[in-house]
């Protein structure tokens, strides 16, 4: 029954009202009706069906939503709907992984704190790509925490390995959607894998590599695409400067966010309005917002995601003090290293980077930050008994409901 209405209450925050933003983005709108109307526009991601030029990223996101429009029609819902289903998958994706390893309830508990996130209730409504790059990143952490469960005997390291090698390709996919992005949460995974898998190191640097190869077959056959095919045949790559996804991929869209270099920017310090959101987020301290530690808990980022973060951050220490010295394999240690390696590399990435940097793409936070809060809740009721729980409990409350106040003032 609680499943029910997680999924009920999730159909209703994604869905009603779907069509309340329009096109939404309408640079990607252009894209999926190209899409919908001419296969090399599909493949490419192009802007316009007469493939002069593609959007600014890969087309992974786009694939969906021209698929949508092919099949019922150019309108608004139509574009919206990948988005909305995504979230609803991404939801039930989220309860899955975490009901395994800590329980029912906390796998509910996360789910609703994940929809409820303003940034993730809202981007899943959106057709920009973060809602495909979640859904992946969200799948590729299942992969890799079954992955986990086997032990070390012939069968299970097969199965271990197909594991791997289906989070590696969701990754690949990722960087499809996204480009560099998704790597933010490869840290998490390689620390947790090499840490808990039951084999020994040689296997587990083996399993590793079949993922890492598995990502590079996934998304390298579409970059490889990019180099081969001769510059007249296909369209120019939007935001490079020198017609190359490469380029792009390390240039305007990778080590580019991170300097502040927007060569190749649409409009230099703005960029593509639409979802309810300002184009360039807070601009305090440069164009798009103070950078450093307090910068996600400041401004328009932080009532868009911070809400719960104290207690996320906390919930890493006190779920690994809960598990304490268990066995070396035990999931919910990897769990929490996997989930906590995304939430923190993340966060710390989004803080720092002095480049292009929106609001919205905190919604890549969302889920790490969902289970966190959950599991760290469940770990103070298991260890109740204990004084240092009985403590750190109202502790936290108070501070969560204070700086909860704060935010709540900025509206």
């Amino acid at each position: 029954m609680a499943l029910g209405a997680m999924l009920l209450a999730a159909c209703a925050i994604f869905f009603i009202n779907l069509t309340a933003s329009g096109y939404a983005n309408e640079f990607y709108s252009a894209a999926a009706q190209a899409g919908s109307v001419s296969w090399k526009a599909f493949l490419w991601g192009s802007l316009d069906s007469g493939n002069a030029i593609t959007v600014d990223k890969p087309p992974a996101a786009l694939w969906l939503m021209a698929l949508s429009v092919r099949i019922f029609g150019l309108n608004s819902f139509t574009i919206l709907l990948p988005e909305a289903l995504m979230g609803v998958a991404t939801t039930y994706l989220l309860y899955a992984t975490v009901r395994r390893y800590w329980g029912n309830w906390a796998g509910i508990v996360s789910c609703f704190i994940f929809m409820l996130t303003p940034v993730a209730a809202l981007m899943f409504r959106c057709n920009n790509p973060d809602a495909l790059l979640v859904l992946l990143m969200t799948g590729a952490t299942h992969a890799l925490l079954r992955s986990l469960e086997y032990v070390n005997h012939p069968s299970g390291n097969r199965k271990r390995t197909w594991w791997m090698v289906l989070a590696g390709a969701l990754i690949g996919f990722g960087f499809l959607t996204k480009q560099l992005q998704v790597l933010l949460v490869l840290p998490g995974f390689a620390l947790a894998f090499l840490l808990t898998s039951p084999t020994g190191m040689v296997r587990r640097i083996l399993d590793s590599l079949a993922a890492i190869i598995s990502m590079i077959v996934a998304a390298g056959w579409w970059v490889l695409l990019t180099v081969v095919v001769p510059a007249g045949d296909r369209p120019y790559i939007g935001g490079s400067q020198r017609n190359s996804f490469l380029e792009l991929t390390f240039g305007y869209n990778g080590f580019g966010r991170l300097t502040g270099s927007e060569e190749g920017s649409v409009i230099p310090g703005h960029g593509h309005e639409g979802c309810g959101m300002p184009a360039g987020g807070v601009r305090r301290g440069g164009k798009w917002g103070q950078t450093g530690l307090n910068r996600l808990f400041s401004g328009e980022f932080g009532t868009q995601i911070s809400w719960l973060a104290p207690l996320a951050f906390a919930g890493i220490v006190i779920s690994l003090l809960v598990i304490g010295r268990a066995v070396r394999t035990d999931v919910r240690r990897a769990s929490v290293i996997a989930f906590g390696g995304w939430l923190t590399v993340t966060w710390l990435v989004f803080s720092f980077m002095a480049g292009i940097f929106h609001q919205y793409y905190t919604v890549a936070l969302a889920p790490a930050l969902a289970v966190l809060v959950a599991i760290g809740a469940f770990s103070l009721w298991i260890a109740r008994d204990k004084l240092w729980a009985r403590i750190v409990t109202p502790i936290l409350i108070a501070f969560t409901t204070f700086w909860d106040f704060s935010l709540a003032g900025r509206s």
